[in-house]
């Protein structure tokens, strides 16, 4: 049986951290920024975990299952 290939997409979107959890990137931080306000940049640049509605879908992805 082959191996599974990790998703090129995902691996490039999402890290683990030392825990187990999976880290992501905010949308909405690359242009139309002017009407946003500087606590919503700032806030938009921290990372974020996958939700736990997502976490399998994801996982799967990372072939990490």
């Amino acid at each position: 049986m082959p191996k599974v290939k990790t998703n090129s997409g995902a691996k490039k979107r999402f890290a683990l951290t030392g825990t187990g959890k999976i880290k992501r990137k905010h949308a909405f931080h690359s242009h139309i920024l002017t009407k946003k306000t500087k606590k919503q940049k700032r806030n938009l640049v921290q990372t974020g975990t996958v939700d736990g509605t997502n976490v399998r879908q994801v996982r799967e992805l990372l072939c990490l299952r």
